[in-house]
């Protein structure tokens, strides 16, 4: 099984037990916020943003909302946290 259809077999199975329907969930746009929080501040920080930008959309922002604000924080912090 590719890692591709492991991640799509991974987030249906997922999502059926968590009760969430995957019309709602935007893959790539996780990825794209983790992949960014990874690379600017710390691998650690990846699923800890994915954690917090879905936090913030189940209180009513949207994704693009939340994940640009994450993904723009995060290139500030490389930008202005060198090290």
């Amino acid at each position: 099984m590719s890692d591709t259809t492991q991640l799509e077999a991974w987030v249906e199975a997922l999502a059926g037990e968590l009760g969430i329907d995957t019309a709602d969930v935007d893959v790539e746009a996780l990825l794209d916020i983790a992949r960014e929080a990874a690379h600017s501040v710390a691998r650690p920080a990846a699923p800890v943003t994915t954690f917090l930008v879905g936090y913030a959309v189940a209180q009513g922002a949207s994704l693009e909302d939340a994940g640009g604000s994450a993904q723009e924080l995060a290139r500030r912090w490389r930008e202005e946290m060198p090290g």
